[in-house]
């Protein structure tokens, strides 16, 4: 049976199949990469990570950062130097602590406490067992960022005698070590995946040429989107930080190569029927667009949702993920299809699309998988939502909140000195904790805090520009649920001083309210970005029951992925808990990209269905649409397994749980689950639209069967 009845015709190119189109698209892309390119290159100038930055106005952890930087002396960099040997620290050790800390003391001076209330002892200090010893030094931020400090620090201590080990950590030195994890990201990214994606496309087209055009058109996307981001961090503010950074990249080729393969696809179809190629690429862009659209426009409109998240980094990558999709759709509708019109068929070579060629239907897998959910329809469901539901319950596994120490997946130097602090000084083994309140409170508040359950030790520390500080130390080590605890503790305490004003920061307490924040987000964009999701669907599918069923395939998927992934992540992989930004982003992605193929799959279905009838228009959609929506769900999810290749246990979650989630949405949910629905429930599906309700057979005398069989086949 031939695939389309209609003989090959010729037809007008008419004007947007001039001769002149595709050479002006070619000519405005040129004369735009002259103007955007350059302008990519400043995207990395403008990201930022620190929690001033990333967390809202409104946080008390960053209404302390805030003050840090506007009180004279700036904002300190903390870093906790710990000596320790397997015996007891020899006179030789003590001597050598003690010049490293006066040298290093006086490279980068210390503040001038006023607050002689209460003597601290000397600034090294011997552990009680004997066996470390420990400093603190504050660097202030004039001298640099963490990045620039920690390596030199670790430098200048490396005279040392034989058997004194030394770990620099604090908080500052976590955050250097974190930077440099980030430092060159963006083009280990971008090259990781121009790899990965130009080995997909060569396998999926088998052709020595073909898989550069796309990867090329992507790569201009790509280019662009980094320039538009730029502009927009300029022109409105928003917050960029190196994880929506390398989220940009990942998003413009997953989704672009998507658009390009669904376009080659219906280009390669119109081909045979359409000797001029630009009346061809006329024909692919009608059959195609609407989709590719739709899907961009879903993606879109879900990403505009964190907008009205309150964390900067979230709400950020709004306007950001936008930007990328609609360079994406842009770039793979304009110059993609430009530069294969100018090409012509041979770029094709060896398969070479003829005009002459009758195409035949070959019964081939979709069909066959199509002709077996026919047969076993509910066989199909139940099967389906039985792996998706026993995926879920991985759910019940570690959930919890990954700490900041957890985050690297080769612990470094800051972190296994973390550990040896709390061995051998257990009071000190929390990352202290920032009070400022108006000097003629300071004393009145250290007390309060001294009495709070939870605390080890306070210090006072020096009084200007109308503050005072006090460093607090926790006994629970960072980022537990203890130390939380503690911070909330000393909040309710210090905020009960009237006249005081006293605020409570630092690292702990601003992940603490970065966490909060979240929490809240998570609250305010998941419905939304349903409800957005769910009206999109109802337009382009112009009814309710259909998109009700998409949306809730789309959201046991999600949990389906979600639970896989705590189960991989906790059993296999040994995580310590899920990143605070991971649940958030991967049901973001998971329900605009997920929806895609849904979206691919029911708009081509219900352009055959007004042919063919519900059941023989799935079928038909689902061979038409398998080998390519399968393909660009390949592709889409190796894209976001690129995140997975970096040292840091945040991106490995994102990158892992959306590339599974992304594979069981192409591979399960979209190829079986969505169409032994849809043949279960008939031509009901498309209710309200009248493609719901019967059709007159054309010819009475002639049984109509329209999709609603006598029985149900097993």
């Amino acid at each position: 049976m031939s695939v389309n009845a209609a003989p090959p015709r010729k037809a007008p190119p008419g004007r947007l199949a001039g001769r002149w189109v595709p050479w002006l698209v070619i000519g405005l892309w040129l004369a735009l990469a002259a103007v955007m390119v350059p302008l990519s290159g400043k995207l990395s100038s403008v990201t930022t990570d620190r929690a001033v930055d990333l967390l809202p106005a409104s946080a008390e952890s960053t209404k302390v950062a805030v003050l840090e930087d506007l009180l004279p002396g700036g904002e300190d960099n903390t870093f906790v130097f710990v000596y320790h040997r397997a015996g007891v620290m020899t006179d030789a050790d003590r001597a050598t602590v003690e010049r490293h800390y006066n040298t290093l003391a006086k490279r980068y001076p210390p503040k001038t406490a006023e607050a002689d209330e209460e003597d601290e002892g000397p600034a090294t200090r011997l552990s009680t067992d004997g066996q470390a010893m420990v400093f603190t030094l504050d660097v202030s931020t004039t001298y640099g960022p963490p990045e620039d400090l920690v390596g030199p620090l670790r430098d200048a201590a490396k005279d040392r005698p034989a058997g004194l080990e030394l770990d620099v950590t604090g908080p500052a030195a976590i955050d250097g070590d974190l930077d440099a994890i980030f430092d060159g990201i963006d083009l280990q990214v971008f090259l990781t995946t121009v790899i990965v994606v130009t080995l997909l496309l060569i396998l999926t087209y088998r052709s020595p040429v073909l898989w550069l055009i796309p990867l090329m058109a992507v790569g201009a996307a790509a280019l662009t989107a980094m320039a538009s981001v730029y502009l927009l961090v300029k022109g409105f503010g928003i917050v960029v930080n190196n994880q929506n950074s390398a989220l940009l990249t990942i998003l413009v080729f997953g989704v672009g190569t998507d658009y390009a393969l669904l376009l080659i696809a219906r280009y390669r179809e119109a081909l045979h029927h359409h000797e001029n190629v630009r009346v061809a690429m006329v024909h692919a862009l009608r059959g195609a667009a609407p989709a590719i659209v739709a899907s961009a426009a879903t993606v879109v409109a879900g990403l505009l949702c964190l907008l009205v998240a309150d964390l900067n980094s979230t709400s950020g990558l709004g306007p950001i993920g936008a930007a990328g999709i609609l360079c994406a759709l842009v770039a793979m509708l304009t110059l993609f299809p430009a530069v294969l019109v100018v090409l012509g068929r041979r770029i094709f070579w060896p398969a070479i699309p003829r005009f002459s060629t009758a195409a035949q239907d070959k019964p081939g897998l979709w069909e066959r998988l199509g002709a077996t959910i026919s047969r076993r329809r509910w066989v199909a469901t139940l099967g389906s939502l039985g792996i998706l539901g026993v995926l879920a319950i991985g759910l019940t596994g570690n959930t919890g909140a990954l700490r900041e120490q957890d985050q690297f997946l080769s612990a470094p130097e800051s972190v296994t000195g973390f550990t040896v602090l709390r061995q051998h000084f257990p009071e000190l083994g929390g990352q202290p904790m920032t009070i400022y309140t108006r000097p003629a409170y300071q004393l009145r508040v250290l007390n309060v805090v001294k009495g709070t359950p939870g605390v080890a030790q306070a210090v006072p520390g020096e009084t200007k520009g109308g503050w005072a500080d006090i460093s607090v130390f926790p006994t629970d080590a960072p980022d537990t649920a203890a130390e939380y605890d503690t911070i909330k503790r000393v909040r309710t305490a210090v905020h009960a001083v009237n006249g005081a004003e006293a605020i409570v920061g630092g690292p702990s307490a601003e992940n603490l309210d970065t966490e909060v924040t979240t929490s809240r987000d998570e609250k305010r964009v998941i419905p939304l970005v349903l409800a957005v999701v769910l009206i999109i669907l109802g337009l382009l599918l112009r009814a309710i029951v259909a998109p009700l069923i998409l949306m809730a395939t789309v959201i046991v998927s999600f949990a389906a992925a979600f639970g896989g992934s705590v189960f991989v992540f906790d059993t296999i992989l040994g995580f310590k808990g899920i990143d605070y930004s991971v649940p958030l982003l991967a049901f973001l992605f998971l329900v605009a990209l997920g929806v895609d193929y849904n979206i691919f799959l029911a708009s081509r279905a219900r352009e055959e269905t007004v042919r063919l009838g519900t059941r023989e228009g799935m079928l038909k959609a689902l061979s038409a649409t398998g080998g390519v929506i399968t393909s660009a769900g390949l592709v889409l999810a190796a894209t976001f397994a690129v995140l997975a290749t970096l040292p840091l246990v945040m991106l490995i979650e994102v990158g892992f749980l959306v590339a599974f989630g992304v594979l069981l949405d192409a591979l399960l949910v979209r190829s079986v689950l969505v169409p032994a629905l849809t043949l279960l429930i008939g031509r009901r599906i498309w209710w309200p639209s009248r493609l719901s309700r019967p059709v007159e057979p054309p010819d009475r005398q002639q049984p109509f069967v329209d999709d609603e069989e006598p029985a149900l086949q097993r």
